[in-house]
């Protein structure tokens, strides 16, 4: 009897400690990953600065991380809400069905915000800004299938400045999304998420931090040590501040302010806003806290805003990334004491470049040009409806030129029996008579279409019948669409280089040391991701694990 108790109890005893050293024993993970996508951001900007970069900002990255240094976009148009949606998705345009920052419904003519949702309700404004939700997004993110590979007990939270920055990262099942609120100065969501802010965030917004932020913008080191940039007073390259006289440091920013906080969000201090609220998210969201990987999704908009106005080549933009290298060192150290170096994994990359201005290429004899569209004072598009109109008969054929495509007027071609076909050729030789367009193409036809293989392919990839025009337009190298000869700033949305090659650099957990010079894609992002993290790819994935830099 005794026997038998004694084997009994060591019976209980072993299973105790086998289901102990079970319980002990958890899926190799980060407990938090921080994905960094700064918005505009050139690849060659991690090089353009870098003697001038601090050594735990951007060169930290860099030196303890994983480079992929020829990481490119495959579609076309290259613009941020597509971006932000593809580098999480692992998807393209095709398939995930963000098709631009908006675009025309191809089936009622009605133009859609990306994230716009008229069925939730603004949270933390009285403002319509926080009539936001992912619902335009067809597919999961990396994520999405993060909390499902968890039975969502891992916590995801996406902010930005910009919605689309906040929402279409942090995916479909997100605990929540931010953004900036202009007519409050507030960090706001939407009822998609919450029915009320969270405390925390109230006491954070009672801070009214922008106010605090919110200074003359002077340069950050002697304006005669900015040798990587054009010189201070170059108004053909770079626009000006509502109320000022020139684009010239040092910039009045509470005077330029007015009756919003827009003009807030083009300036540094906004990055340093951002940066800021994700670092009170990890502290009272208490992310990266427990066994249970959380994923924070941090999008840096400012860069873009100054990008469009002062353009690659400014002073500028030069002080902007100076000054982000020190708020991303910060940022760094403050995720090392929170949640522990070597516990954490952090990428960064961006959701598309720029293009230098075309004035300023012509004044260095490279060539470059600005193209109309329906922006200039010709108005294209007035002019091709008219004469549309005298051979077919009917008003406003096209709806509409955007994204670089040509949007028609289904219901009326069909009402009038008109031969879509005939049209479409009609609109293709109007727009190839124009200076500094290169081909225009019809999607619908494209195999059979004289150009390069790679353009075609970001052409599909870029394509959504029913929210993309089926006439595409491409560009001579250089060239954008702008209002008039001379325009201040720059933009992007090309197949080209300049619009197309990101940064794509990983860090921390899993990740070792070193470069690759192979060609990636911002597909590749996302499923990359997912094997770190050991979960499947997102449901619209087409891209590839990048496993150079897993360890």
């Amino acid at each position: 009897m005794k026997l038998r108790n004694y084997l009994l109890l060591g019976c209980i005893c072993f299973c105790t400690q086998a289901f102990s050293q079970k319980k002990q024993e958890s899926l190799p993970r980060p407990k938090l990953v921080v994905g960094l996508v700064i918005d505009q951001m050139r690849w060659d900007y991690l090089y353009r600065y870098y003697e001038r970069y601090n050594n735990d900002g951007f060169k930290r990255l860099l030196n303890e991380g994983f480079s992929y240094e020829n990481t490119y976009i495959p579609y076309i148009p290259t613009y941020t809400a597509i971006g932000h949606s593809t580098i999480y998705t692992g998807s393209v345009p095709a398939i995930h069905g963000i098709a631009g920052n908006e675009w025309i419904e191809q089936s009622n003519g009605y133009k859609m915000y990306c994230t716009e949702d008229s069925s939730v309700e603004s949270v933390g404004t009285s403002s319509s800004a926080g009539k936001m939700s992912p619902r335009n997004l067809l597919v999961t993110t990396v994520t999405d299938e993060l909390k499902l590979a968890t039975n969502f007990r891992s916590k995801v939270i996406g902010v930005a400045l910009k919605d689309r920055g906040g929402i279409l990262p942090a995916g479909h099942s997100a605990n929540a999304a931010y953004w900036f609120d202009d007519l409050t100065g507030n960090w706001i969501s939407s009822t998609y998420y919450m029915k009320a802010l969270p405390q925390w965030v109230q006491e954070h917004n009672n801070l009214r931090l922008p106010e605090k932020y919110l200074k003359k913008w002077e340069t950050l080191y002697p304006i005669d040590t900015y040798l990587q940039s054009s010189k201070d007073n170059s108004p053909n390259y770079e626009g000006k501040y509502k109320g000022e006289e020139a684009p010239v440091f040092p910039h009045d920013m509470p005077n330029f302010r007015g009756s919003s906080w827009g003009t807030f969000r083009s300036t540094p201090f906004a990055n340093t806003l951002t940066l800021d609220f994700a670092k009170a998210i990890v502290q009272n969201e208490a992310m990266g806290k427990d066994e249970i990987t959380d994923f924070l999704a941090v999008s840096i908009s400012s860069t873009d805003y100054l990008g469009h106005q002062f353009g690659p080549n400014s002073i500028e933009i030069e002080d902007t990334y100076l000054r982000l290298d020190k708020d991303l060192g910060e940022f760094l150290r403050y995720l090392d004491k929170t949640v522990g170096k070597g516990e954490y994994t952090i990428f960064l990359s961006a959701d598309h470049g720029a293009a230098h201005n075309p004035s300023f290429l012509q004044d260095n004899n490279i060539p470059a040009g600005f193209w109309s569209g329906s922006n200039g004072p010709k108005n294209d598009l007035k002019e091709i409806n008219s004469l549309l109109d005298k051979k077919y008969k009917a008003d406003k054929i096209i709806r509409g030129v955007s994204n670089y495509q040509v949007s028609f007027n289904y219901p009326l071609i069909e009402e009038k029996g008109l031969d879509l076909t005939a049209i479409k050729k009609d609109v293709i030789n109007y727009y190839k008579k124009q200076a500094g367009v290169a081909y225009v193409v019809d999607v619908k036809n494209i195999a059979n279409e004289p150009i390069p293989e790679i353009i075609k392919t970001k052409i599909i990839n870029g394509f959504y019948e029913k929210r993309s025009g089926e006439i595409q337009i491409i560009l001579e190298p250089g060239w954008y669409q702008a209002s008039g000869k001379i325009n201040p700033g720059t933009t992007h949305g090309t197949w080209n280089a300049y619009d197309t090659h990101i940064p794509f650099v990983l860090s921390g957990w899993g990740i070792k040391q070193g470069k690759s010079n192979k060609t990636y894609y911002m597909t590749d992002i996302a499923a990359t991701l997912a094997a770190l993290l050991r979960i499947q790819e997102p449901n619209g994935n087409i891209g590839n694990a990048a496993s150079e830099a897993l360890k």
